[in-house]
């Protein structure tokens, strides 16, 4: 199983999905951590400066905003640990049958070992509406 997760600094959980720096990638097998690694974020729009924060509005359904940037970056991960997102986003995932983990943990490791321990909160309703 694969995870990814959102990194400015390959230490701390980025509290934005899209705009982040790079990205954490974890290869997990019979509950321990066999590969990581790190990649910029040359992939999603935040990241290329292509999106202010107000050249587009997902909730209404207005501007063309799409998220394959984000899915070629994380490739086949099946899961997504993040600090936040936005609804679209998260719903995006969701119907790529990638289950997001939205925490409010702060470091990348503390939080794996409590998503191996089975223990990671899951804050889905703290995602922003943009």
């Amino acid at each position: 199983m694969k995870i990814a997760i959102p990194s400015n600094n390959n230490i701390n959980i980025s509290r934005h999905f899209g705009r982040t720096k790079g990205f954490v990638i974890c290869e997990i097998e019979n509950d321990t951590i066999i590969k990581k690694e790190y990649t910029q974020n040359t992939f999603t729009g935040h990241a290329q400066g292509l999106h202010s924060d107000h050249d587009h509005n997902h909730e209404h359904g207005q501007g063309n905003h799409s998220h394959d940037g984000i899915f070629n970056a994380i490739g086949d991960c099946k899961i997504v640990i993040a600090g936040g997102m936005g609804r679209k986003l998260y719903n995006d995932f969701e119907q790529k049958n990638i289950k997001v983990f939205v925490t409010k943990e702060k470091n990348i490791d503390s939080a794996l070992n409590l998503f191996l321990n089975s223990e990671l909160d899951n804050n889905s309703d703290s995602c922003c509406s943009h």
